[in-house]
């Protein structure tokens, strides 16, 4: 694999993001950048990306066998969460503690309502039935064995797990992240009891402590494992029979890329795999136009994910915060917020009349009802199709045919007869409705963390990302509009945006105020054994060591604190003279979260993260040409009828986005076309094409 540095060569690479509706492509050649969408085949994804690969690579006039790379994000393992369709999973755990995971925190998800769903006690991840507790024990705080491991109960459990026809076993020891030699030591004997087995320590995705978190996160990957893995060998598979020899690389949840292998072994790590190349996608086309302070939104046909990007940084979402389907996961990932709200989002009244947008969607199969293949329930698409925002005949370049009188059928007999609304008065509720959904969403992850959006640009993408991006800044008074150069597949190019990356725990608690010699060693003989852990992973990947970066980050804590924060660790050994300046990065980091910070207060270390990466080139967007002043009538498509949100009709142009230079501007009413969004510039806005086609909207005289 070609790393940063190694020439100026371009070589073939391929971005592939699989939504709920659409799989985007991205592919970077000799011969420039191509960009492809395809609808996702549900039933395999794999599927779909293979006709995706082969698709694009006859639009760049290359052959399969050309490809180096291609770097996948998915959204499978998420997929098997929501839809609660995992692994029949056992699990091996400490005798008399078989309930942690139905116990949990004893948390409430809504503390003032009398009726809430406990998604760990409705939807376990393991049936109790199947926890089996083991004879064993383990002591704190030094990890000596009190009970040795009950080998015979073991193999009796094995039995059972068999004759239940279960092969996914989870197994989770208490205090095993100060000793796993009794989980390694069940784990050899599963191996020989249940050939083939999917097995999941818990101190191999989360060597930290805290049992039902740790348990919690060794019995989600056992849960999504075997599907999972199944899907990204089969894909590496079809990817071989089509002639692509390359590596498969896949985005993880924390925003690096990782091997097959590794992910199949841990696919928990992954979970957030789809939505992360988006935020980074994002990220990187607000650097190319200068702009660091982001809100994106990527609005695609089943979802919005959004996510707050101040100055330029993108944030990992802290440990105590990282549920996935209700269930907590002790694994790193970028800081988003997901709503079910997308082109394929389904509009209903309730059974009491209420008027409800998603978070239910129609997919792409049967999709909206202009797709015209047995939908009958209009989505968020009809309505911008009826409003006249989206040309059934401009879909996808004209490569997808849209019947509007379905959409307008669809509208008229579930929304506007029940509600006793003109057909455009409920295709525009349905997309306010939308619209106040993300708004939602987006102050979740913004000024509820004390974040003022008047200082920050809205960057919508995804397919329908494009046509909501002016109605979301004015709710959020956020400064302008930035639209990527490719807005459907801006999370494909993210991917192509990214590094290596992988990560390894362990739990080393000490004191740090008053750290002595002893406490001192602990720390660096564990950094030691992560690193070594760490650089074994790029090694295996074929990583040149003079290409390896490897970092350490301390997770520290007041003394009594519930959780932790990351604060930075000194390049080299931990010394009694550099110990101070882990302790002043843990209240520096205290103080910008939280506001405040003890100066004074006793600081624990509770664990230790390495981090590493490896550089691989950036796919380079080429620039477009300049304008030279006159209007952009060379561009200029065709005029239709477009109603906005206030309610009027206008006739509207239609623009080739393509065509349009740096420079242009463009005052609405006004669409822009291309083949994988359109955005939509009401009457008050004006348009500007930027330096690599990226479009600012912002009000006219603002």
């Amino acid at each position: 694999m070609q790393l940063a540095g190694d020439g100026d060569r371009v070589m073939a690479r391929i971005g592939v993001d699989v939504g709920g509706t659409n799989t985007d492509l991205v592919l970077e050649c000799a011969k420039g950048v191509f960009y492809h969408k395809v609808p996702t085949t549900l039933k395999n994804q794999s599927i779909g990306v293979v006709d995706g690969v082969r698709g694009i690579c006859r639009i760049a006039g290359i052959d399969t066998a050309e490809v180096e790379t291609i770097v996948h994000g998915t959204t499978t393992a998420t997929n098997i969460t929501i839809e609660h369709n995992g692994a029949e999973c056992g699990m091996l755990t400490t005798e008399g503690f078989r309930d942690i995971l139905h116990i949990g925190r004893h948390k409430r998800p809504y503390n003032f309502s009398l009726h809430f769903d406990v998604p760990w006690q409705s939807q376990p991840l393991v049936k109790r039935r199947n926890r089996i507790g083991i004879p064993e024990r383990i002591l704190p705080p030094t990890g000596a064995i009190d009970i040795p491991l009950d080998e015979d109960a073991v193999r009796a459990a094995c039995a059972l797990f068999r004759k239940r026809g279960i092969t996914s076993i989870v197994i989770g020891f208490m205090f095993a992240f100060l000793n796993d030699a009794h989980e390694r030591r069940a784990k050899e004997i599963v191996q020989e009891e249940i050939p083939g087995a999917y097995i999941t320590l818990s101190t191999e995705v989360a060597n930290v402590m805290r049992e039902y978190e740790r348990f919690s996160t060794a019995a989600m990957n056992s849960y999504v494992g075997p599907k999972t893995a199944f899907y990204l060998r089969d894909l590496e598979a079809r990817l071989r029979e089509a002639g692509v020899a390359s590596k498969l690389r896949i985005m993880q949840s924390n925003g690096g890329l990782s091997t097959v292998e590794a992910c199949a072994r841990r696919p928990v790590r992954i979970l957030m795999s789809g939505p992360a190349g988006g935020v980074i996608g994002g990220a990187a086309e607000g650097a190319m136009t200068g702009v660091n302070s982001l809100i994106t939104v990527d609005i695609g046909g089943t979802s919005a994910d959004i996510s707050t990007i101040p100055n330029g940084l993108i944030k990992i979402m802290n440990p105590r915060e990282t549920y996935v389907a209700g269930q907590p996961v002790l694994t790193p990932m970028i800081d988003l917020v997901t709503i079910g709200a997308g082109g394929g989002s389904v509009a209903y009244i309730d059974q009491a009349g209420g008027f409800h947008v998603g978070p239910r969607s129609a997919g792409s199969e049967p999709g909206p009802a202009c797709y015209g293949r047995g939908g009958t329930e209009p989505t968020v698409t009809d309505a911008q199709i009826v409003l006249g925002r989206l040309d059934p005949d401009m879909a996808l370049g004209g490569d997808l045919k849209l019947d509007a009188a379905l959409s307008w059928a669809a509208i008229e007999e579930k929304i506007a007869r029940p509600l006793g609304l003109t057909v455009i008065e409920a295709a525009l509720g349905i997309i306010r409705i939308i619209n106040n959904n993300m708004v939602l969403a987006i102050r979740s992850n913004s000024v509820a963390r004390g974040i003022d959006p008047r200082d920050f640009s809205i960057m919508p993408f995804g397919g329908a990302g494009p046509l909501h991006g002016v109605a979301l800044a004015e709710a959020m008074a956020a400064k302008d509009v930035i639209v990527p150069v490719a807005p459907g597949i801006t999370a494909a190019v993210g991917l192509l945006k990214t590094d290596l990356r992988y990560e390894h725990t362990e739990s080393v608690i000490v004191e740090l105020t008053h750290a002595d010699a002893a406490g001192i060693a602990r720390i660096n003989a564990a950094a030691a054994t992560l690193q070594a852990h760490v650089r074994a992973e790029l090694d295996s990947d074929g990583i040149p060591p003079a290409q390896q970066s490897v970092t350490l980050v301390a997770e520290c804590r007041y003394h009594g604190q519930g959780f932790e924060l990351r604060a930075q660790m000194p390049d080299g050994a931990v010394t009694a003279d550099n110990l101070r300046g882990v302790i002043d990065s843990f209240h520096d980091q205290h103080h910008l979260d939280y506001g405040y910070s003890y100066r004074t207060a006793e600081v624990e270390l509770i664990t230790l993260r390495a981090i590493g990466k490896a550089s691989i080139p950036r796919i380079e967007i080429p620039r477009v040409g300049v304008a030279d002043g006159t209007p952009p009538t060379r561009a200029l498509m065709f005029t239709r009828p477009t109603t906005f949100d206030d309610g009027r009709t206008l006739d509207t142009p239609r623009f080739d986005r393509t065509r349009l230079l740096c420079g242009d501007r463009i005052e609405g009413p006004a669409i822009l076309h291309q083949h994988n969004a359109t955005t939509l510039i009401p009457p008050g806005y004006v348009a500007e094409t930027l330096e690599y086609g990226n479009t600012r909207i912002r009000a006219i005289g603002a």
